[in-house]
């Protein structure tokens, strides 16, 4: 059985829908990243996206664990023309596929960006080789809200819009254990 320990990236304060954008983490809460640490496997092999703020919240809990190789398909949805924008600013202008974006996740795509689905995909394409690759043991994935999220709908065999409904706090550890019999949950969204 292959245990992952999903982790959500540091805060980075942003008002705005932060996908693909390389916004720094705000990691000035040692005691958090501590508690953190001290939750997680001491030999555990330690993945992120390649986007700093989950790099350097990555470098925050490492410690003595080896490291993978940053891997980008362990990115935040692509949110394209909504980028850096908030809720209210896009509504203004396309009322009808934000709302069915955020509503009925699926298929619906910001302009250039990526739909749910595509995240999904995406996502459990990246999990899946990583849990090949080190069959058995645990893994620390160093990611973002809508990745962990995915993850949890693939556990749980339940629909997006059911999924959106979870919270992932900053900082929050994510438990889903991989195995013959499939998946399984641990604590999600755990604040040591």
């Amino acid at each position: 059985m292959t245990r992952l320990h999903l982790i959500r990236h540091g805060p980075t304060h942003a008002r705005a829908m932060v996908g693909w954008t390389d916004l720094p983490a705000d990691l000035s809460d040692t005691a958090a990243l501590a508690r953190l640490t001290a939750e997680l496997p001491a030999a555990a092999p330690v993945i992120s996206s390649d986007l700093s703020r989950a790099v350097t919240t990555a470098d925050a809990i490492q410690h003595d664990r080896p490291r993978l190789p940053h891997d980008p398909r362990l990115r935040e949805i692509n949110f394209g023309g909504w980028e850096m924008r908030g809720f209210a600013e896009v509504e203004a202008e396309e009322p009808r596929r934000i709302r069915a974006f955020w509503e009925t996740p699926g298929e619906i795509s910001p302009p250039g960006g990526e739909s749910w689905n595509a995240l999904r995909a995406r996502a459990d394409a990246a999990i899946d080789a990583l849990i090949a690759r080190h069959p058995g043991g645990d893994l620390v994935v160093v990611a973002h809200f809508g990745l962990i999220l995915s993850q949890i709908q693939r556990a749980r065999g339940i629909g997006a819009a059911e999924a959106f409904g979870q919270k992932i706090d900053n900082l929050s550890l994510t438990e889903l254990s991989h195995g013959p019999g499939g998946w399984s949950l641990g604590r999600i969204n755990h604040r040591p």
